[in-house]
């Protein structure tokens, strides 16, 4: 007898939802994009134990036919796509046919389902891919998808799910990309009986935006717009002053799809470069839209790695305009003092405002309305003429007022608000206070305190100037007598003689000494005091870590490391004078706000913020 058999449907259906059905986390992913091609408007996300026991999904989107309930449970059966040619246009989150069947195969799972042009709903109960019942049922528009113990079947693999907190905040994660992704819908997540997560589904990101965050983080993004023929980019980038220890703050939509990249990753972290510090990542929310034949999302069944058709020019878009709008705002970082308590105890109540019922309880709560209305005897039962009430119309100069909450009003003015602090014409009015810990300078401007960190500062300045000298091609080079001479061992020789024509535009002359050894006769010229071992082979160091393709952002790394040896060090006295000569010219740079590092050389205090502090 041959040892190769076919396995049974049982044992193909369990390997396969292992591709698709790791953790609680994949059946909840699964379940909510169906909902989002089934044209829902609003999704309740119900989970208890972290969605190891109990997992409740209820939307009102188009529901699922009688006809199709059977088909819908088996493998490879999708409603999205008919043949491979549609692959090419796929505009759909799921489409593989691969959820249900995958998650049914490890779980008890109930389905209560209706479409609009049917009378009565149906409940499917399926458990291990085996249907053991359907029904018909009263129920809403829509599906109500329940998940029941999940991998009761196989024991070795709820053996290796984490602790039921660990779980459910990787769903709670999900829930925050997937309300950013969907602004239209709203989406409610209840944890154990509890709202976690809320979205009024107005279709303003912005609004999503503080609902997920807070109102701190808000503050610190800025609007993005970007488009470059039938690529276009939306959604929001922060300050670098709201810069990150990982990337998971880094947030990328394909066409509504939540997807991970290490393209839009490393474009977006090549904008930031000299915005923010080393091993630090910034915060953005980036939605990109693209005709679906120049992406491919079939990589992978969690359908989050993607391959784009022209990756050169959707990296060249990204990081030439993220950088040209980070190089034309106002960067200063604020020294905000926010009450942790309060801020949650508003967040809280504007959540309570906005909750609304699910879809399954707005008929029944229509009903119950119209009830109360025919039959209690304190509804009147006729219309009184309503008079109408004087409203004076506003004036020409004062735009009517819209009804907002205090939350509302203050995102509304976070991205018009005009700084003047850094322009020319402000300098006569800044009041230097003077020098602390002798690093910082603080300045007087209107209503807020500027603190200036001079050593970062006088980085910055060092670090244009020397860029724009190198653009111009005047980098100039001072002598060393007597030369320095350097032994190299043959690995740094072979470094600085392929790097040889960069020393050589920052404005190093050296030769060969013979042997291992290199005489440097000159150095850049503002680098004064640096004619030392240590520096070269540092930039040799360094050199050896990153390849050779990358040449141009390695010779801007070693000007900014060059750059911050030379400058003005930290408990170093500074006259006023001086102080004032070097805020002038930090008023001239093109990027003024941080230092080549990314650390801000600016720090504004409001007035405000401080008698918010003296309780005033």
């Amino acid at each position: 007898m041959g040892k190769i058999h076919v396995l049974d449907k049982v044992t193909i259906d369990k390997i396969a939802a292992g591709e698709v059905v790791e953790r609680p986390l994949s059946v909840v992913k699964e379940l909510m994009e169906n909902s989002v091609d089934a044209g829902a408007s609003s999704i309740t996300v119900e989970i208890k134990d972290g969605g190891i026991s109990y997992i409740r999904i209820t939307d009102n989107g188009s529901g699922i036919a009688k006809d199709d309930l059977e088909n819908a449970f088996l493998r490879h059966s999708t409603s999205k796509i008919r043949s491979a040619t549609d692959l090419d246009t796929i505009t759909s989150l799921g489409f593989r046919g691969e959820a249900l069947s995958s998650i049914c195969a490890v779980s008890q799972m109930e389905v209560i389902t209706k479409t609009p042009a049917e009378m009565m709903g149906n409940r499917v109960v399926v458990e291990g891919s085996e249907i053991l019942k359907i029904e018909q049922t009263g129920a809403p528009d829509g599906t109500t998808m329940i998940v029941k113990n999940l991998f009761y079947n196989t024991p070795a693999r709820r053996k290796f799910l984490k602790t039921a907190q660990t779980e459910g905040a990787y769903i709670a994660s999900l829930m925050e990309r997937m309300s950013l992704s969907h602004p239209e819908i709203a989406m409610r997540f209840i944890v154990n009986g509890q709202t976690r997560l809320q979205t009024a589904g107005n279709g303003n990101l912005e609004d999503t935006l503080y609902r997920v965050f807070g109102r701190e983080v808000l503050s610190d993004c800025m609007p993005f717009h970007a488009e470059e023929e039938d690529v276009a980019v939306d959604g929001y980038i922060a300050k670098p002053a709201l810069s990150r220890g990982n990337r998971n703050f880094e947030h990328f939509y394909i066409n509504g799809r939540y997807i991970k990249s290490n393209l839009l990753s490393k474009a977006v972290e090549e904008a930031y470069k000299t915005f923010v510090m080393q091993h630090k990542f910034p915060f953005v929310v980036l939605k990109i839209a693209m005709p679906p034949s120049q992406v491919d999302v079939n990589v992978h069944p969690t359908k989050m790695e993607v391959r784009f058709a022209d990756e050169p020019a959707l990296y060249d878009l990204l990081v030439r305009t993220i950088r040209h709008q980070l190089s034309h705002q106002d960067l200063i970082a604020r020294s905000p003092m926010v009450d942790v308590k309060e801020e949650k105890k508003l967040r809280e109540e504007e959540t309570k405002k906005t909750v609304k019922p699910e879809p399954f309880e707005s008929k029944k709560l229509e009903m119950l309305k119209h009830f109360v209305r025919e039959t209690s005897p304190y509804e009147p039962k006729f219309q009184r003429p309503v008079q109408p009430v004087y409203q004076p119309k506003p004036r020409q100069s004062e735009p009517a007022k819209k009804e907002s909450t205090d939350d509302k009003a203050v995102q509304q003015t976070l991205f018009s608000e005009d700084y003047h602090f850094l322009k020319p014409e402000s300098v006569k009015e800044h009041r230097i206070i003077g020098q602390v810990f002798e690093t910082y300078w603080l300045v007087e401007f209107h209503d807020s305190l500027y603190i200036i960190d001079q050593h970062a500062a006088h980085e910055r300045v060092l670090f244009e100037r020397t860029m724009k000298e190198l653009n111009r091609k005047e980098m100039s080079s001072q002598t060393i007598a007597p030369p320095l001479m350097i032994s190299l061992h043959e690995h740094e020789r072979l470094l600085l003689e392929t790097y040889r024509q960069q020393f050589e535009t920052l404005g190093y002359v050296f030769e060969d000494f013979g042997g291992n050894e290199v005489l440097i006769h000159q150095v850049p010229y503002n680098m004064f005091g640096l004619k030392d071992k240590e520096l070269f082979l540092g930039l040799l160091d360094e050199l050896d870590e990153i390849g050779a393709n990358e040449t141009p952002q390695i010779v801007l790394n070693k000007i900014a490391m060059m750059s911050c040896k030379a400058a003005v060090k930290g408990n170093q006295h500074l006259s006023e004078k001086e102080a004032r000569h070097l805020i002038d010219e930090l008023l001239t740079l093109e990027n003024p706000y941080h230092c080549p590092h990314g650390r801000p050389t600016i720090i504004e205090m409001k007035k405000t913020e401080m008698e918010r502090r003296f309780h005033r």
